[in-house]
């Protein structure tokens, strides 16, 4: 069903062929009941006192591997270095990052670096992560952040907030990822139009111009309204509409403008105050000679305001001509939004 070795070769050689890397998810914190490691090595599984595998969490389904032996340490390098020689893959998403410990991922990055530059992205948030061993993490406050505005629960100042926090927990040169969805919040915690209602091309459009990587979640550029069943296979009905035209235009503006740069050299980003801070968020990126302005009504009310701020820019949406003046008046729809391009 899911094809075989040379199938997965001919994507990737595809897929490079096309200006585009392959990275492949990674569970090294544990693996099923059914895997031919619990009878040919028990001993790389952590036991409880009557011997039996344990799960972590209440992941019943799986059994949790054990990092204090040295032998599951070789032999889980050996097995992600099989896919980087025969496939040729670019890197790993590693499932539950941080329930592995740290120096064993520092351990297997650098040997792993050795056959070839790679792209390491944890499903963790902890910054440890990223001094030696990944390259992204996930940006969870941020997502959850986003979901709270668009519920009413929090405001801008909850934003300015997450981004003061960002620049004290993290290094310069780490990557966070952006989502407004992925697979476990589109299963169990409902759907980007479920949790985000009107808010969701605003927040889609945050994503992508806030410093940092967006993620596209399976069915996400169709605009899906639909939560996808985790265990069993689903369907994904795959007609392209306005979130895939928008995607498009900020996927074109991600990749050619340096001023929403997301790798480890990233544009500056720099808050500009309003007369409603509260509701209004504005934010300047800056590389080189590449500017961009993110403005955003994040409220569910008609809001007018000032800023301190002015220049002369292209809409992206509308390629008109915009001219910011000091103290200037304007006034925003619920949840309206411009990004703004130097010209």
């Amino acid at each position: 069903e899911y094809g075989n070795l040379n199938d997965l070769k001919n994507l990737v050689k595809t897929a490079h062929a096309n200006g585009m890397f392959v990275i492949l998810d990674w569970v090294a914190n544990h693996t099923g009941r059914d895997h031919h490691w619990l009878t040919e090595h028990p001993d790389f599984y952590v036991r409880d006192d009557k011997g039996s595998p344990i799960a972590p969490f209440d992941w019943t389904d799986v059994a949790k591997l054990d990092y204090s032996n040295p032998n599951l340490r070789k032999a889980m390098v050996k097995e992600m270095q099989y896919w980087l020689e025969t496939a040729d893959i670019d890197g790993f998403r590693c499932d539950v990052a941080a329930q592995v410990p740290v120096d064993f991922w520092e351990d297997a990055v650098k040997k792993l670096k050795q056959t070839k530059p790679i792209f390491m992205l944890a499903e963790a948030w902890e910054p440890n992560l990223l001094v030696n061993a990944f390259d992204m993490a996930y940006g969870w406050d941020t997502y959850h952040i986003m979901n709270e505005i668009a519920q009413g629960k929090k405001n801008v100042y909850a934003w300015d907030k997450r981004m003061t926090q960002i620049d004290s927990m993290y290094q310069k040169d780490d990557i966070l990822m952006n989502f407004i969805t992925n697979h476990d919040e589109n299963s169990w915690n409902g759907t980007v139009k479920e949790r985000l209602g009107s808010a969701s091309e605003t927040m889609l459009a945050l994503t992508y111009c806030t410093p940092g990587m967006p993620l596209i979640y399976s069915g996400q550029e169709y605009g899906i309204d639909k939560r996808l069943r985790f265990f069993d296979k689903d369907t994904i009905q795959k007609t392209k509409g306005k979130v895939w035209q928008l995607l498009k235009k900020l996927g074109k503006l991600k990749n050619t403008n340096k001023a929403i740069n997301g790798g480890k050299k990233a544009a500056s980003y720099t808050k500009i105050h309003s007369s409603n801070d509260e509701n209004i968020l504005i934010f300047l990126r800056e590389k080189d000679d590449e500017r961009l302005i993110f403005m955003a009504n994040l409220s569910t009310e008609e809001v007018t305001f000032k800023y301190d701020f002015e220049g002369v820019f292209l809409d992206l949406f509308s390629n008109e001509n915009v001219k910011l003046s000091k103290g200037e008046p304007k006034t925003f729809k619920a949840w309206e939004y411009k990004i703004l391009l130097n010209k």
